[in-house]
């Protein structure tokens, strides 16, 4: 893995104004951490957004969350990563 892996999905993030947080953490938004492989991009929704998409007929978080998975892996590919699938449920 290149040591400025992080480093440069961090700022790739950013320049989308995605603004991800430095790790994982109960507070919602996204989070970029690097593990052995890579690293992990995670969005979790706030309280107020589920319950904004709540209220709309045919949203859903689960909606929500693919489109952010997306345009997120969208973007890195874009640029030249590879990147795997959602983690499974728990994960």
């Amino acid at each position: 893995m290149p040591p400025n892996l992080l480093t440069q999905v961090r700022h790739a993030l950013e320049e989308a104004e995605f603004h991800p947080a430095d790790d994982y953490t109960s507070s919602p938004g996204l989070a970029v951490t690097q593990v052995p492989d890579g690293v992990i991009v995670k969005w979790t929704a706030s309280h107020g957004f589920t319950a904004l998409t709540r209220d709309q007929p045919g949203t859903s978080g689960a909606s929500m969350q693919a489109a952010v998975q997306a345009a997120i892996s969208g973007l890195l590919i874009q640029l030249g990563h590879t990147t795997n699938g959602p983690a499974p449920p728990g994960a």
